[in-house]
């Protein structure tokens, strides 16, 4: 009889617990880069600069920064693969071009530092892709002749696959 009654305070505990953690609410619900959505993207972003006669790596990441797809043309260095990569990751992670951040980092001293962090790359062709005004994931490119040609090629894709979702932004 006693084992059951010192069971009582651990069984109360333990639906009071339930009661709490079914009060929290509803989680969140948020838009995502899809595999489907991140190919799209990144093939287009290929067109776009082999129109240009231009050849990259393009990586697409989703709104945790987790690389979905990555695709490279022949005849790319190895390390423009690493540099979309954190391209996109720094242009997800701030919410703004890559570029943008690297001209912030240069002429504000306040945040200059911010070449220190590692996961970063300062360096143009970052681009946040978003539906809605909601980033959803992002565009790295690397290797296409320049920051600004590598962000062209980004952005070029982005519209050609999401027109109406970032209409007038």
């Amino acid at each position: 009889m006693t084992s059951r009654l010192a069971r009582l305070p651990l069984l109360g505990a333990a639906l009071l617990a339930g009661s709490v953690l079914a009060d929290t609410g509803a989680g969140l619900t948020q838009q995502n880069m899809s595999l489907e959505l991140a190919n799209r993207l990144v093939d287009s972003t290929l067109e776009a600069c082999n129109a240009d006669g231009r050849t990259a790596v393009v990586a697409a990441v989703d709104r945790g920064g987790n690389l979905v797809a990555l695709q490279r043309d022949d005849n790319i260095g190895p390390h423009n693969t690493v540099a979309a990569q954190r391209k996109a990751f720094t242009s997800l992670s701030t919410g703004t071009s890559s570029r943008a951040l690297s001209k912030i980092a240069r002429d504000d001293p306040e945040s200059a530092n911010l070449n220190t962090l590692d996961e970063l790359l300062l360096l143009g062709g970052g681009v946040p892709v978003t539906i809605d005004g909601e980033v959803i994931g992002a565009l790295g490119v690397a290797g296409a002749g320049g920051s600004a040609i590598d962000e062209g090629c980004a952005i070029s894709a982005i519209e050609d696959v999401l027109p109406q979702a970032n209409a007038g932004q």
